[in-house]
This record gives structure tokens, C-alpha cells and sequence, in this order.
């Protein structure tokens, strides 16, 4: 992480703005509003001097209308030669527009606000990595209208991932990739929170926390992102072995042990390779000795081609993606570690390639699955479901309080749910809640899909005890149901992220999905004073 994040207190009452001025930095970040009934441009109450220090300059460009206070709205103040002689120290100050604010009404801020925020602050992001900035006093946190912020740990964590977002390179992770590497964009070498005496220590810990959570989604991006020829089951196993520096256990099982276990479904997807499929088992151990874990069990297909049923070759190279759900899980799994949570958790990734070749399973193949139910392999190309059913089986060892499986399961989910939200399938209210609002709270968001048990008859087999698809009609839930007869000893949970695990076009690359949502709901699961 190239960025360093730091907290800083500055009193309270009528000193707090001139010490904040004084502060030898590069940028300040000023929060702008528009009053509802009005659209007058509004400083919040803490900094409402500072166009009196600028000698009325905010309200000149607001008068002729070149910053209005809009959503995304900035504009960039260069150092005037007024500003040392009242003690302003920056070199820039920039207005960062945050959207309409009715101060009148005493209500909570919406969701909107947060996802306001989060826009408002990329595009300042931006702007600041188009500058030579490297250190800034970020306010834009700084809400003193009269009402409560929304979850102020949650615009910190949010301004520390996007802070990461918007300066990750893939290059960064794999320098030798290209002859001639992109230039890299000014990196922002310190952004500064201001804090009071009050919440100083809360906000360091909400601040570490970020930044483990934003280690993780980059860890997940370039696993992603790598090529298949690098990124295959056994640099999985690596990458996860790389994880015991955080006190996670890892064990990672190879073909014979999956052959002993008698894990048929597994074994049938990674037949057509000539690369040796893994079992990843990661253990970390932050909650107490008898408390049962959470279980994240990632699909890790590192390379699809769908096997016999051959994939078309347009946009095949995407399928170097189907290992999100595993990149995923490492991510979390290291987010969890660095911020040394008090919980238990297990993270089980099965990986392999699903290649054709004469060896490779053929539609119309019956295998015996590790739980000992059959199924009949009507189309290789839906291969993930038979890798995790074999997982959701063995992690039943570990006896989970609760299992969340994590896939690039179905095209079927895309065409449902686009890249917004990923698919959750659950017949546990409770858990499905609990997921809804870290997803919510994380701006990572899923949606609670059906899982009626009239899809199961779409499985039927006349052959097996069921078949490992159920035609096109409702696919993803189909799916969904085919886990679900894996999963009967434990509260159960699937996310199909098959729209959000990646972006395609220009803008080619991992997400880092579901990261933030994964390690919210494991943070929201030991409530209160849980982390180290």
C-alpha cells in the first residue's frame, strides 16, 4: 500500500479551523453543500470561517456560477499570495461539491448521502492524482450540519479504498508484464483525517481496519488480474501459503488426497488439465477456542474453457476470472489476519483448470460427489458447482457456524442482475439480512434471490440422483439449488458474482468483489470492540 494514513487531533471550538490552515500540506479538501430550499453553497459549521480567510473567494466563484455545490462538483484554489499572511499554510485548497442538504428537517442521512459521498470523492480523487499533490487534510468526513453523519467509520473506510482504487496499477504486481510499463500517476504519499480528542482512538482503529480491508480487495484484484499461465492453481497455493505470516494455518491437499477423499465432482472438472488441481484449506484462529467459524469457500477455477462443452472463443480470455470467488477468499482472509480479528474463520478453496483433452469428462458422465449423492455431468461448462460441492462437503469437518460460498457461478445471474449487485441465495432470513446490510453499509450491495424448492425438479436425472444443470430457465437459482443439497448441516449462504467479480471492455480488470461486503459481514459478526 503506497498510501499512509494517518489521524490527527485538532481542538475543538473556535481554534479549530486556524490550526487545521496552519497544517504544511499540499492539499486541503473542503466539503461544499447546497441548502434544498435554496441551492446556496454551504461551508459545514466547523469551517465556515474559511471564506473569510480566503477573503470571500468561495463565495465569488459561487456567484458567478463556476462551482455550484453539485455532486462530484470540484474546483481547484491554487496558493493566492493572501493566504500566508492569514496563516493559510496549503498550497491548494480544493472544494469538493457533496449535493443538496436540508439542515431544516433534523432527519438521518440517507443511504444516498454515502453513495453521494463516494462519488463526490473519487472525482476529487482524480483531481488530486492530476495534481502534484502527495499529502492532504482530507475534511470532506467533516459533517457539522446539525445532524449525525451516516456511519462515519464507513465514509473513512470508503475514502481509504477508494484512495486505493484510484491509485492501483496491475502493474504494480507484475512489473515484468509489459516491455514498456505505463507511467505511473503521482501517488498520494499521506492523507490526514482530523479527529478530536473524543474519537481519536476510535477513528485509528476504524483507519487501520480500512486499510487492512483495502490490502485485501488489492490482494483480490491482482490475483484476478494476472494471466492464466501465472495464476494457476499451484500460485493460488502459494499465494495463500504467503498468508502464514498472519498467523493463518494453511494445508493445501493435492490430487491423491483428493482420490482418498473420494471427491469425484472435483476430480471430474480438473481431468482434461495437465495441471495439478489444489485444495487450499487456510485456518484463522482470532476468536475463541470453542467458537464455531465462519466458513468462505471460493471457487478457484483459474482458467475456463467449459471443457467438452467448449466455450465460444469471443471474450474467452475473461475467463481468467472464474477464479474471483478464490481471489476473493485470499483477500479476505488477509484483510481478517491484518486486523488480527477477534473471530474464527476458515476460508476452503478448491482450484483447478477446466481444460478439454481426452481424458476430459464428457456430458452424459455420472461421478460420485464426496457427500456420496451421484449426479449426471449434462454440461462441463458448468463446472464450478461441481468443484464447490465437493468443498461445502469437506468443510463440514470444521463444524461452521455458518458457510458463505463465494462463485463466478452463471451467466444466468449477469443477465438477472447486471454488475450492481451479486446474487445471494439463502434460506436463512436471518444470515440473508445480516448480509443485505454489511453489503449495504459497504456499498459492496448483493440481492436475496429465490431458492423455492419447485427449481429443484429441474435437476431430476433419470440416471443419477440429479443432474448438474436444469436447462436455461432460471439458471442462476438452479445453481444455487444444486449447492444447497451440499449444505444441510449448517447455515448456509451462496453469492453468484459472476456480474461483479470483473469489469470487461476498456476498463478490463478485477473489482476486488466481494471483499468489502465478506469483510464487513465478518466485522458485524463479533459486533462491538472485536477487532485486536
Amino acid at each position: 500500500m503506497q498510501t499512509k494514513f494517518i489521524t490527527k487531533v485538532f481542538p475543538s471550538g473556535q481554534n479549530r479551523l486556524q490550526v487545521q490552515l496552519q497544517q504544511s500540506i499540499d492539499c486541503i479538501l473542503i466539503p461544499c453543500y447546497q441548502l434544498a430550499d435554496t441551492g446556496k453553497v454551504i461551508l459545514p459549521k466547523s469551517l465556515a470561517q474559511l471564506d473569510i480567510v480566503l477573503d470571500g473567494l468561495i463565495q465569488s466563484v459561487c456567484n458567478q456560477k463556476d462551482f455550484l455545490g453539485k455532486v462530484g462538483e470540484v474546483l481547484l484554489i491554487n496558493r493566492q499570495k493572501s493566504w500566508l499572511s492569514v496563516g493559510l499554510a496549503a498550497e491548494r485548497v480544493m472544494l469538493v461539491g457533496l449535493g443538496e442538504r436540508d439542515i431544516s428537517a433534523g432527519a438521518q442521512p440517507t443511504q444516498k448521502y454515502l453513495q453521494d459521498y463516494v462519488k463526490a470523492s473519487r472525482t476529487a480523487i482524480r483531481s488530486l492524482l492530476g495534481t502534484r499533490s502527495t499529502s492532504v487534510l482530507w475534511l470532506l468526513d467533516q459533517d457539522e450540519l446539525g445532524k449525525p453523519s451516516p456511519s462515519h467509520d464507513a465514509l473513512i473506510s470508503q475514502t481509504i479504498q477508494l484512495i486505493e482504487e484510484q491509485s492501483y496499477r496491475f502493474g504494480l504486481a507484475c512489473p515484468n508484464l509489459k516491455s514498456k510499463p505505463n507511467d505511473q500517476p503521482v501517488s498520494l504519499k499521506s492523507v490526514m483525517f482530523a479527529t478530536t480528542d473524543k474519537n481519536d482512538k476510535a477513528i485509528k482503529e476504524v483507519v487501520r481496519c480500512s486499510v487492512a480491508v483495502a490490502a485485501g480487495i488489492t490482494l483480490a484484484k491482482d490475483l484476478g488480474n494476472l494471466p492464466p499461465n501465472i495464476c494457476t492453481p499451484t500460485y493460488l497455493a502459494k499465494t495463500a501459503q504467503s498468508l502464514s505470516k498472519l498467523n493463518i494455518q494453511v494445508k493445501i491437499l493435492e490430487r491423491k488426497d483428493l482420490e482418498r477423499l473420494g471427491m469425484g465432482a472435483f476430480l471430474a472438472v480438473t481431468n482434461g488439465s495437465d495441471t495439478p488441481p489444489k485444495l487450499i484449506v487456510m485456518e484463522y484462529r482470532g476468536g475463541l477456542a470453542k467458537e464455531a467459524p465462519i466458513a468462505l469457500v471460493g471457487k478457484g477455477i483459474t482458467f475456463d474453457t467449459g471443457g467438452i462443452s467448449l466455450k465460444p472463443g469471443e471474450a474467452m480470455d475473461e475467463m481468467k476470472f472464474d477464479m474471483c470467488g478464490a481471489a476473493s477468499v485470499l483477500g479476505t482472509m488477509h484483510a481478517v489476519a491484518q486486523m488480527k480479528l477477534r473471530k474464527n474463520v476458515i476460508g476452503i478453496i478448491p482450484a483447478c483448470e477446466n481444460m478439454p483433452s481426452g481424458k476430459a469428462t464428457r456430458p452424459g458422465d455420472i461421478v460420485v460427489t464426496m457427500s456420496g449423492q451421484t449426479v449426471e455431468i449434462l454440461n462441463t461448462d458448468a463446472e464450478g458447482r461441481l468443484i464447490l460441492c465437493d468443498a461445502l462437503t469437506y468443510v463440514k469437518q470444521f463444524k461452521p457456524a455458518t458457510v458463505i460460498d463465494i462463485a463466478t457461478l452463471t451467466g444466468a445471474c449477469v443477465i438477472a442482475l447486471g454488475s450492481v449487485h451479486s446474487g445471494l441465495f439463502s434460506k436463512n432470513a436471518d444470515l440473508t439480512k445480516r448480509l443485505v446490510d454489511a453489503g449495504k453499509h459497504a456499498l459492496d450491495t448483493v440481492w436475496p434471490m429465490p431458492l423455492d424448492d419447485q427449481y429443484q425438479e429441474q435437476l431430476k436425472s433419470n440416471f443419477a440422483d440429479f443432474a448438474n444443470i436444469g436447462g436455461r430457465p432460471a439458471g442462476s437459482i438452479t445453481a444455487a439449488c444444486f449447492l444447497s443439497r451440499f449444505t444441510q448441516d449448517y447455515d448456509w449462504a451462496h453469492l453468484d458474482i459472476a456480474g461483479t467479480a470483473w469489469k470487461s471492455g476498456v476498463a478490463k480488470g478485477s473489482t476486488g468483489r466481494p471483499v468489502p461486503l465478506l469483510a464487513e459481514f465478518l466485522m458485524q459478526s463479533v459486533g462491538p470492540n472485536a477487532k485486536s
